[in-house]
C-alpha cells in the first residue's frame, strides 16, 4: 500500500483531528495520505485522490460510508471505516481500536468484500428524469400528507401484485439491516447478491417481503392524488407524480470493503450492533 485517501465527516469534533492522527500514523508507516472533508465529496479533486489510491478511509457514521462507496465503487477503490456515528454496521474499526485493525491491512492481512450496488431511474412517460446509485435501497414513498400510494410491482415486465401501502424498499442485502429490517424484512449477508422487496406498512395487501435474484429487473409504477418521492440510499431524493415509474437494478460495480479477521464476522457484529450479543453466548 502506498496511497492513502481519508475522508472525514466535517460535522463531527472529533473527526478532523483524528483523521491528521491517521494520516501522521501513515506517513510514519511509509504511506502518503491525503485528507479531504466528506463536503467535499462530489469535487473533481477528491474524485481524484481516491482513483489514485489504494484505499479510501472513512472518519463517520454509516451515511459517511453510503456516500463514499458510491464513488469509490467508480473507481474500484476499497473502503476502511473507522466509526463515528451511533451504528457502524459498514465501519471495519472504532476510535479505540483502528491503529492495532488499520496496522493489519497495511502489513497485509486483510481480505475484501464485495457488495451489491443498485442503479435506479425514474421515469415519466418514456423520459428517464433522474438517475441514482445506492448500497443500502431504492425507496418509493408517499410524501408529508399521510396517505397511502398505489404501488404497482413488476419483475422482470411482469406484474406481480399491487400494494396499498406507504411505501416500497428496493434493498440489497447491504440494505436488509437499514430500512428494510425496521419495516420487518429478512436480514440477509452481505455475500449474497439478491434484491429484497419489502413494503412499508401495507394495508389489505401482500405483506410478506419478496427476495428476487441479482439481474431481476425491479419496476415500480405509483398511482396517487398526492406527493410521492423516490429516494436513493436516503440521501439522494426525487420527487413523482401520478404515473411516473422508477426502475431498479443492480448496478454494474459494487462496494469494496477491507476486512480484517474472520469471513464469519457479519453475524457476530450484527448480534453486537443489535445488542443481542454476549461473549459467552446468546441468551
Amino acid at each position: 500500500m502506498e496511497r492513502a485517501t481519508i475522508l472525514y465527516h466535517a460535522n463531527k469534533a472529533e473527526a478532523a483531528p483524528l483523521a491528521s492522527a491517521v494520516e501522521r500514523w501513515l506517513a510514519g508507516r511509509g504511506v502518503q495520505a491525503a485528507i479531504a472533508s466528506g463536503d467535499d465529496l462530489a469535487s473533481e479533486t477528491v474524485h481524484r485522490r481516491i482513483a489514485g489510491s489504494d484505499l479510501t478511509i472513512v472518519l463517520g457514521g454509516d451515511g459517511s460510508t453510503l456516500r463514499t462507496a458510491r464513488v469509490a465503487a467508480c473507481y474500484d477503490v476499497p473502503i476502511f471505516g473507522i466509526n463515528l456515528g451511533r451504528v457502524g454496521f459498514l465501519s471495519e474499526a472504532e476510535p479505540a481500536d483502528w491503529r492495532r485493525r488499520l496496522a493489519a491491512v497495511v502489513e497485509g492481512d486483510y481480505w475484501i468484500e464485495r457488495r451489491l450496488m443498485l442503479n435506479c431511474r425514474a421515469y415519466r412517460g418514456q423520459t428517464c428524469l433522474a438517475e441514482h446509485v445506492a448500497l443500502n435501497d431504492v425507496v418509493v414513498s408517499r410524501g408529508s400528507q399521510a396517505r397511502v400510494l398505489r404501488l404497482h410491482l413488476y419483475v422482470d415486465n411482469d406484474l406481480v401484485t399491487t400494494y396499498t401501502a406507504d411505501g416500497l424498499i428496493v434493498a440489497t442485502p447491504t440494505g436488509s439491516t437499514a430500512y428494510a429490517m425496521a419495516a420487518g424484512g429478512p436480514l440477509l449477508p452481505p455475500q449474497l447478491l439478491n434484491l429484497l422487496v419489502v413494503p412499508v406498512a401495507p394495508h389489505l395487501s401482500l405483506d410478506r417481503a419478496v427476495i428476487l435474484h441479482e439481474k431481476a429487473v425491479v419496476t415500480i409504477q405509483v398511482e396517487m392524488d398526492h406527493e410521492a418521492s423516490m429516494a436513493a440510499d436516503g440521501q439522494q431524493t426525487f420527487a413523482l407524480e401520478s404515473g411516473d415509474q422508477v426502475e431498479v437494478i443492480s448496478h454494474d460495480d459494487q462496494a469494496s470493503f477491507v476486512r480484517v479477521g474472520n469471513k464469519s464476522y457479519f453475524y457476530h457484529r450484527l448480534m453486537e450492533k443489535l445488542g443481542f450479543w454476549h461473549p459467552k453466548g446468546l441468551s
